[in-house]
């Protein structure tokens, strides 16, 4: 059945259209760029790949990224191209302070200081992803980082733009499926496309942009994705399960006390179409947006190593068209300098089911709606700031026997402003925002609101030219989301039993920043520590119940404790015979723990990452040792994760730099030593560990 609908999904994709709006990280307004400016930022000559100077545009107010109060790391151009993985959490896994919530290799979600879910928001050009992957750890986000221009990842309770559950952060996917430029020629093209030995995956898309007219260009491209079994390093299960399989009597279970190799039933395949149409006079733009996303992919089986019942094959077959309206327009010298439009709307489903044709499956369904108006104030001597509104709206249903979730509607309607000041070497920047949330599910006669204002006041002294302290204060409000609320059922997808609480208040957090930041000739330092002290946190413990032949997982609350901190430095260290040698290192702690409770679960262990480059004319060689301890703070029912090493070593190539500078080559070996590791923040990861040995070959061209 997983094979037909492949086939179906591969031939509609190849008629499926996308249009999309153009995108802040090269269309900045005439404000934002001057602001940049102000802060010492050079717009028109970027600083060479790993170091600063970088506009961060998921800002409210786009700055350098040296001034910006909360930590922002950017991946683009070849440390992307490097980066990049079929899913979004694995693709920034190595910035500091994140980690990745994986259900095997085809859904894996952002871990942003040890928070993710509804804490996290995953945006498309500052919108929304309009899909499930909030409901549950198997849903994958329907984002496409292979594709993407720029990753901004900002991290941090300090993103009110963007809405309540932004408490952890935001990670803002920004790429080019309709012009954000005039082409200078009369057609212009790029073309990504790579392999991977692990998952044997194959990818290429490819997009072609002309120009219609002085202010009007068309982009057209697509994408298709293939991956088979996963091929893991050591064994499959983990060390306890494997335990308990080699002390069964059953021949058959036992045996899967030495299963090694690919995982069973993680193979996927994606496809998707796009067409982007833009008006672009000067400054003012914009920009209309269809997509249209196929994909289907299987979850990896928790094997019963107790019972010996085989387990059950499962995929998910998922679809969405989206669409996006993107507009800019400046004022003039008056109040209001510049407006800004977002909004989007999505229609997105997937059904999940076994491997026998006659299972119709679960289907859920998602069509949502965000809606987001900024004004641009201007500028007024130090002066700057923002107001805006947004609204959100989620439609949901589940249909089938195991849809643990009833149908509910959900409103999010959001007011905000940021303002900031300059005195002397000191920069301040304020912000508040209030929401009012609706969820509301008639089959369950259900009703609640919850009203709730955050605020953040963030400070940049600029000590020195090179240097910077800096420093934030937040107060955040989260409301629980529906699946918290109201989850009750059986889950086929996570092969549990989840069960929420109606009863679940709103999420208060008080927390603080303190950083140092630095960069000069050949070095750049970032360091930053954070504490915040939450009244009702909300997460999900496996109760030890066996509900239905699944283990019970529970949404509960209680007070809890986050802190931690992170570390982002290079060096430059010799140049030898034209050839630069630098160094890099990346190292994170966090630790959440709950009142009366201990460690809260699933939360990443301390990792440090080392890296030695040496950059030529047009080769780059790296080698990078990436060392994650063990995980032994954990919750009731929760596995201990031991510590791994991965050596990973990588080549970037341009190999006609003064013919097509556009076109770079990246060849990887990660995981050098085939390695066993587990994510502790995975619900799976004592069934699918990470990738073993992986040899991936990637290749971007730009025309």
């Amino acid at each position: 059945m997983r094979a037909v609908l492949r086939t179906a999904g591969l031939s509609a994709s190849i008629l499926a259209l996308t249009v999309a709006a153009p995108s802040q990280a090269e269309v900045l307004p005439a404000d934002r760029s001057a602001d940049a400016a102000a802060t010492g930022a050079d717009t028109d000559a970027p600083p060479r790949e790993g170091e600063g100077g970088e506009i961060v545009v998921s800002a409210t107010i786009a700055r350098d990224r040296l001034d910006v109060a909360s930590p922002v790391s950017i991946l683009n151009d070849t440390d992307l191209l490097r980066a990049a993985r079929p899913q979004i959490g694995d693709t920034i896994a190595r910035v500091p302070g994140v980690s990745a919530a994986t259900f095997g290799p085809n859904a894996s979600r952002p871990v942003l200081r040890g928070l993710t879910g509804e804490r996290v928001r995953v945006l498309t050009d500052g919108i929304g992803a309009f899909d499930v992957s909030n409901t549950s750890a198997d849903h994958a986000v329907a984002i496409d980082p292979l594709t993407a221009e720029r990753i901004e990842v900002v991290r941090g309770p300090a993103a009110l733009r963007f809405g309540p559950s932004a408490v952890g952060g935001v990670v803002n996917v920004l790429d080019s499926r309709i012009p954000t430029r005039i082409p200078d020629n009369a057609v212009a093209a790029d073309i990504v496309a790579g392999v991977a030995s692990a998952a044997r995956e194959r990818n290429v898309a490819a997009g072609v942009t002309a120009r219609l007219t002085p202010e009007l260009a068309l982009r057209v491209g697509g994408n298709l994705l293939e991956t088979g079994d996963l091929r893991t390093g050591g064994f499959i299960l983990g060390p306890r399960l494997r335990q308990q399989a080699s002390a069964s009597g059953d021949l058959e279970v036992r045996a899967l006390a030495s299963l090694r190799g690919r995982i069973p039933n993680s193979d996927a395949s994606q496809t998707t179409g796009t067409v982007g149409l833009s008006y672009i006079s000067g400054e003012d733009t914009l920009g209309v947006a269809v997509s249209r996303l196929e994909t289907t992919y299987a979850v990896p089986p928790r094997f019963d190593v107790v019972n010996g019942v085989p387990p059950e094959e499962v995929f998910l077959d998922a679809h969405q068209t989206r669409y996006d309206l993107r507009g800019s327009i400046g004022i003039g010298d008056g109040v209001i300098e510049r407006i800004d439009l977002r909004a989007g709307y999505a229609d997105y489903a997937h059904v999940e089911g076994g491997a026998d044709p006659g299972d119709v499956g679960t289907r859920f369904a998602n069509k949502g709606l965000e809606v987001r108006l900024e004004a641009t104030q201007a500028k007024r001597g130090s002066w700057v700031g923002a107001i805006g509104g947004q609204y959100v709206r989620r439609d949901f249903e589940a249909i089938g026997e195991e849809a643990f979730v009833p149908p509910n509607l959900t409103e999010d309607i959001g007011l905000f402003t940021v303002q900031g000041i300059e005195a002397g070497p000191l920069r301040f920047e304020a912000g508040v925002r209030f929401d009012h949330r609706r969820i509301t599910s008639p089959t369950r006669g259900f009703d609640r609101s919850f009203s709730k204002v955050s605020g953040s006041l963030g400070a940049v002294w600029r000590v020195a030219e090179e240097w910077r302290v800096v420093g934030n204060v937040s107060t955040t409000a989260r409301p629980p989301a529906a699946e918290e609320l109201l989850a009750n059922g059986p889950h086929v997808g996570t092969q549990a039993f989840e069960v929420g609480d109606p009863t679940l208040g709103i999420e208060r957090g008080n927390g603080g920043e303190i950083g140092l930041r630095g960069r000069g000739e050949g070095w750049r330092l970032e360091l930053s520590a954070y504490a915040t002290r939450f009244n009702n946190f909300i997460y999900q413990i496996e109760t030890g119940n066996i509900v239905e032949d699944l283990p019970e997982f529970r949404f509960v609350s209680n007070p809890a404790r986050l802190w931690g901190f992170e570390l982002d430095a290079g060096m430059d260290l010799a140049t030898i015979g034209g050839v630069e040698i630098s160094s890099a290192l990346v190292a994170d702690l966090v630790r959440v723990n709950i009142r009366n409770q201990g460690p809260a679960p699933r939360i990443p262990p301390a990792r440090i990452l080392g890296e030695l480059a040496a950059r030529g004319t047009t080769l780059t060689g790296r080698a990078e040792v990436e060392h994650v301890f063990a995980q032994n703070r954990i919750s009731a029912l929760e596995t201990p994760t031991d510590s791994f090493t991965l050596v990973n070593l990588s080549l970037d190539w341009q190999p006609f730099a003064e013919r097509f500078p556009g076109l770079n080559l990246s060849l990887q070996a990660n995981n050098l030593f085939d390695v066993e590791a587990r994510r502790h923040a995975s619900l799976l990861k004592d069934f699918a560990p990470m990738p073993g040995r992986d040899l991936r070959l990637s290749l971007r061209w730009k025309l």
